[in-house]
């Protein structure tokens, strides 16, 4: 022990100088200044629910705050975001008045909701950059994320297992065509989330054979979870499955190896972005991700199920929710993402307002 700490019986101890780190932090300055990151406003991007009624207006019980929008009803709910600071956002389309079918076909139906709102926003608000998450879940009868094999191929044991349900090959083909319709329509970046293998390389080159490879990015979910936070989510876009589950295409929550092999393959088929999907439970992942692939811009998911979560806790009474929102995105900051996809983003733009 150094000679300045040390202390006979009954003295009081003497904390060596070098010991001492409050000094870094007793005033709100010194505090941020020991952060890597701050959140801005262009981290932020807001998920935006899309539907084929429009001029619907419907609230979605389960994400507070969060409504479904028809096409009439968008410009109007925009503007005052687009002029407190909204940079981004990504669309999902539900639609709810025409038929799906098994391939999803509305998806990339000219008159689908996504492409609608496309245009809307590349017309009336030009300096938002739209993301169109690349999925078919939203569009299919049967609500899963890609084509199904022939269910009557299957044996009884491989369908109560999920074995074998997805025609990888088929999916795949599809989301080239549902990337390249959004891609032409005006997406900035398509966001494959449907899990399908070795579709990144796939909608990459489609992209650069019709001339969008400088034009649109492509922003994998690279580490998607087959998570129980996303109930809200499949109330809000009506994807859930007529049978089965998602977890023979959608990583186990367990699975760290294979969250660093799929992060690690997407970035060799060309992603320009990386996900990780869910946010607060995976954070290590994050910050193995921007270990893995430290020139890549990483996002992050704050899905349905952690906003409901952290409304339900404030409206308990377990604490703030604004100290509680900016808590849980300074976590991600600090695992290493510079982007947050998140509910709270029309808050976001009040707060930190408000802190200036």
């Amino acid at each position: 022990m150094p000679e300045t700490a040390r202390q006979s019986a009954g003295e009081a101890y003497n904390v060596p100088a070098a010991s001492i780190f409050a000094g870094g932090y007793h005033h709100p300055l010194l505090r941020n200044l020991q952060a890597e990151r701050h959140l801005t406003k262009d981290m932020l991007m807001y998920p935006i629910f899309i539907t084929d009624e429009p001029d619907a207006e419907v609230e979605i019980k389960s994400l507070p705050g969060q409504k479904r929008w028809g096409i009439n009803r968008l410009k109007g709910f925009l503007a005052p975001l687009v002029a407190k600071g909204l940079r981004s956002v990504i669309l999902f389309g539900v639609p709810v008045v025409r038929e799906k079918d098994a391939r999803g076909s509305l998806a990339d139906d000219p008159e689908t909701p996504v492409i609608l709102a496309l245009h809307l926003i590349r017309r009336e608000f030009p300096s938002v950059v739209v993301a169109c998450d690349v999925c078919l879940c939203e569009y299919t009868s049967h609500g899963h994320c890609g084509e199904l094999c022939a269910l009557e191929t299957l044996t009884k044991a491989e369908q109560e297992v999920n074995a074998k349900i997805i025609d990888n090959k088929a999916s795949v083909k599809r989301m080239q065509e549902v990337s390249l319709a959004y891609a032409r329509a005006g997406a900035h970046i398509v966001a494959p989330s449907d899990m399908m293998d070795g579709r990144i390389g796939a909608i990459k080159q489609a992209l650069v054979d019709d001339g969008f490879g400088n034009r649109c990015s492509v922003m994998s979910y690279s580490a998607k979870f087959a998570s129980n936070m996303y109930g809200p989510f499949r109330e809000a876009a009506g994807s859930v499955p007529d049978f089965g589950d998602r977890k023979c295409y959608q990583l186990p929550p367990n699975a760290r190896g294979l969250a660093r092999r799929a992060i690690l393959r997407d970035v060799a088929e060309g992603a320009d972005f990386l996900m990780v999907k869910p946010a607060m439970p995976y954070l290590d992942i994050m910050s193995e991700a921007r270990e893995l692939a430290p020139n890549h811009p990483l996002a992050c998911y704050q899905v349905s199920g952690e906003f409901a979560m952290l409304h339900a806790g404030a409206d308990a009474g377990v604490y703030e929710l604004k100290a509680m929102a900016f808590e849980s995105v300074e976590g991600f900051l600090r695992a290493g993402c510079t982007l947050v996809l998140t509910y709270f983003t029309p808050d976001f733009l009040d707060w930190l307002d408000e802190d200036q």
